[in-house]
């Protein structure tokens, strides 16, 4: 089947009583004028900055024909569109959904929120304006064949908008940035979405011990493990610079001692040690620094000065206590604020620096908020259900009336399901 979006293309999947349908085909599909919204996994067709064609990252900003994409080790490189290529197919045709979908469906936002660093009273002349929110469905978008999109994002991430179903299921589980955007300030753009915001309050629940955090902690877990990684890398790199023959195994048993890596018995901390090296090398492969995905590539490409990966990424412990305090907050009944209290800015604005404090001491702050929180136990999810269906018989009798508008005498036609062979 072919789906299409005014006079854009692209393929798809839709799964009806247990049949795949298959939308669309990828034969007139160009990788070099499909679009490329930031968040795009692409791969080099270029040698440059010292990477051969072939690494891969993602687009992280983008200034006409110059896209600036960020590899896998946090370093980027900007290069010409016809220099870059969505890394699969199948990115590809995701890549030119979403513009499509963001065509087509922005007039049906409803709801828009400004997010981030803006809202949580943390900005500085150089940060950027984030947004989020909800849109609806026309009514005829929900009742053929081919499922709608769920997400609008804008070409440059900056903006994301929900579909009202999604919102609410998201909220529901205490989806931390969905909870956010329905607190920071929201703003209407029709009436079609103010129920939603009007129970708002009836999402809070103690589902936000586990969405905001547990999922934290978790997270800054994850960051001071990256954090000791990156430090065996680099003294990986460096035994390589010093013996340029130095074999595998026995780097895995220097590694085994060095990075005290536990294990049952010393054979398994050893083995233990051969598979990150391996992880090292395959990794340094995908980002293009070095020829083939071995070991010996990566002997030879240490002679070189080459970046060494680095996982340890401050901004994202930065927001991860922020999300901590905010949960603890919240779960205590304060009355729903996301911008972050006087106190703890500083703590946060040294993080973002580079600082790495440990957010050890919030848990029992955490699990006191939990036992000791007035919120119930889940959001009131009858109330959410009336939300939704009414917001929808909204849309519904908008449509039937041709009431002016996105959702009436002006809303844009969904896409048409045809068959392969018609």
């Amino acid at each position: 089947m072919e789906l299409v979006w005014g006079t854009r293309r692209f393929a798809d999947y839709a799964t009806v009583a247990g049949m795949t349908l298959r939308i669309g085909g990828l034969a007139d599909l160009d990788p070099s004028t499909v679009p490329l919204p930031i968040g795009t996994e692409v791969s080099t067709l270029v040698d440059r900055d010292g990477r051969t064609q072939g690494a891969y990252g993602r687009v992280t900003k983008l200034d006409g024909e110059r896209v600036d994409v960020t590899f896998l080790d946090e370093t980027h490189a900007v290069f010409l569109r016809v220099e870059v290529a969505p890394r699969k197919l199948g990115i590809a045709r995701y890549a030119q959904r979403r513009a499509a979908a963001w065509d087509e469906l922005r007039p049906c936002v409803a709801i828009d929120t400004v997010v981030g660093s803006r809202a949580w009273g943390l900005a500085n002349e150089a940060s950027d304006e984030d947004h989020r929110g909800v849109f609806v469905l026309p009514l005829a978008w929900t009742t053929g064949l081919v499922d709608p999109p769920l997400d609008l994002v804008s070409a440059d991430g900056s903006s994301q908008f929900w579909e009202l179903g999604k919102a609410v299921r998201q909220a529901l589980r205490a989806d931390p940035n969905t909870l956010e955007m329905l607190f920071a300030e929201p703003k209407v753009i029709d009436p079609i979405g103010a129920p939603f915001i009007e129970m708002r309050m009836g999402f809070l629940s103690q589902e936000i011990y586990g969405a905001f955090g547990r999922y934290a902690l978790s997270q800054l877990d994850r960051i001071e493990h990256n954090a000791r990684l990156a430090d065996h890398r680099s003294t990986v790199i460096s035994w390589l610079r010093d013996n340029p023959t130095l074999g595998l195994d026995v780097a895995a048993e220097r590694l085994a001692d060095v990075a005290h890596v536990e294990a049952p018995t010393r054979r398994d901390a050893v083995l233990r040690a051969r598979d990150y090296l391996k992880q090292l090398y395959r990794s340094m492969y995908d980002q293009g620094h070095i020829a083939a995905n071995d070991w010996v590539s990566l002997r030879v490409a240490a002679k070189r000065d080459i970046p060494v990966p680095r996982d340890l990424r401050p901004k994202n412990a930065y927001n991860l206590i922020r999300l901590l305090d905010l949960g603890i907050r919240w779960l205590s009944g304060e009355t729903p604020d996301v911008r972050v209290p006087d106190k703890l800015k500083p703590t946060l604005l040294s993080i973002k620096s580079g600082d790495m404090p440990l957010a050890k001491e919030l848990t029992p702050k955490l699990e006191a908020a939990r036992e000791k929180s007035p919120l119930p136990k889940r959001g009131d999810v009858a109330a959410a259900d009336r939300v939704l269906r009414d917001v929808r018989a909204e849309a519904a009798r908008r449509a039937i009336h041709l009431v002016p508008g996105p959702w009436g005498e002006h809303a844009i036609e969904p896409p048409e399901a045809h068959f392969d062979d018609e």
